[in-house]
């Protein structure tokens, strides 16, 4: 049973901004409850959809988006039910971070959730629960945060033994999102993100990374704006018309090169270069050893170049750059 409280009520028409109340019992606070913003259009018969923020705190350009359209969209231009949470996690997006200050909870890495877990873990089992099985669409715009910069590219998520109209409709709605480039990720657990929820309850899950370095751009914001709403328009939850799109280039996600030690990594390849298997990716250097030679860093398979670290000084294990393909 949920301890999560919504302010809004999803079955009444009209537009309501509200609040999730989480309960978070401290020292400084034996009642508190943490609000996590939410508004809630509905207009008569139409699709049912969900869209989210924020779920990693430094990810910032879905937050914008997402809060512009919540001061900005009129319940008169929208059919059906559509919810918006434009910082899920709130406590990590008042923070900055990835994960909760509260928890160290990372919201997608924590579905279904637990009802009496962290506040991160309420979160994602009131979304996991309740949320989800009320809608036919998720939305959850992501960004690189502070440690990576991505080349943009939306993706769909479903299990492999989803029904072939799933796969079907998800991969058509994934493609009228306006960006040049989609990712595909066919698994059955979702590994505890938020599309363990749209694979449990069968519903369509739109996802993407459309930036990055913890900061703005206006194009990075114009993106995923052109995404939000042509998601909207092709679901029928408006009327907006878009001019056909060139067909995207589908793509498979893979080729992660990870540091073996502390240092500073400095990148021999930019965003979208194309390589080899044996190119190489970087050199991690020693500045505070300047007499030890640097490593070489190399990419084990060939493709194109879509993330990299953005922070120089890397620890064992961090990810410094990851690849994609052409799916097929």
């Amino acid at each position: 049973m949920t301890q999560v409280k919504a302010t809004v009520d999803f079955e009444t028409l009209g537009k309501q901004v509200g609040w999730l109340r989480v309960p978070h019992s401290v020292t400084r606070s034996a009642y508190g409850v943490i609000p996590v913003p939410i508004a809630v259009w509905r207009n008569g018969a139409g699709p049912a959809i969900l869209l989210t923020a924020g779920t990693h705190g430094d990810e910032y350009e879905g937050q914008v988006v997402l809060t512009r359209l919540i001061q900005q969209l009129d319940v008169k231009d929208i059919r059906g039910l559509l919810i918006v949470i434009p910082s899920l996690n709130t406590p990590a997006a008042i923070a900055g971070t990835r994960v909760s200050p509260l928890d160290e909870g990372n919201l997608n890495r924590a579905f279904p959730g637990d009802p009496s877990g962290g506040p991160t873990w309420k979160i994602a089992d009131y979304v996991h629960n309740h949320l989800v099985p009320i809608v036919d669409v998720v939305g959850d715009f992501h960004g690189g945060g502070t440690s990576l910069s991505y080349r943009p590219h939306a993706s769909t998520h479903y299990a492999p033994d989803a029904s072939d109209a799933l796969k079907a409709r998800s991969l058509a709605a994934v493609k009228a999102l306006g960006v040049p480039h989609v990712a595909i990720l066919e698994n059955s657990s979702g590994g505890g993100a938020v599309s363990t929820a749209t694979r449990k309850h069968n519903k369509i899950y739109l996802n993407g990374e459309y930036g990055g370095t913890g900061s703005l751009t206006q194009s990075g914001i114009a993106l995923v704006d052109n995404a939000v709403q042509r998601l909207l328009a092709f679901f029928g939850a408006t009327d907006r018309h878009f001019d056909p799109l060139p067909e995207p280039q589908v793509l498979r996600l893979f080729g992660h090169v990870y540091v073996p030690e502390p240092g500073v990594f400095v990148p021999a390849t930019e965003l979208d270069d194309a390589v080899k298997a044996g190119d190489l990716c970087g050199q991690l250097i020693f500045p505070e050893n300047p007499q030890r030679p640097a490593i070489d860093m190399l990419f084990e398979r060939a493709g194109d170049v879509v993330c990299q670290r953005h922070p120089a000084r890397v620890d064992r294990g961090d990810c410094v750059a990851h690849l994609a393909g052409p799916e097929g």
